[in-house]
């Protein structure tokens, strides 16, 4: 049986909920006909490259922790879906 919370909870707080606590009546059942349509979807994958940065640019990314290089490329990919429109 789930339960009602009185504020949106931390990523913590979601991730040691019981099973039992979390409402997924609103999620349909994926069927048979769900999995005959689904298809494998890869990402298109990175390429090594050397990149001239400015240090403080550099310094900003890598102060905010692992994972700076895929936040730096996720920026780069907004920019440029950005020209495509």
């Amino acid at each position: 049986m789930s339960r009602k919370y009185d504020k949106e909870l931390s990523l913590e707080e979601l991730a040691s909920l019981p099973d039992a606590d979390i409402d997924t009546s609103d999620i349909p059942e994926l069927d048979d006909s769900f999995w005959s349509k689904a298809r494998l979807v890869e990402g298109e994958g990175t390429e090594q490259i050397t990149l001239r940065i400015k240090k403080s640019v550099l310094q900003v990314y890598r102060s905010s922790g692992k994972g700076y290089q895929t936040r730096m490329n996720a920026v780069l990919e907004s920019y440029a879906r950005s020209l495509k429109k």
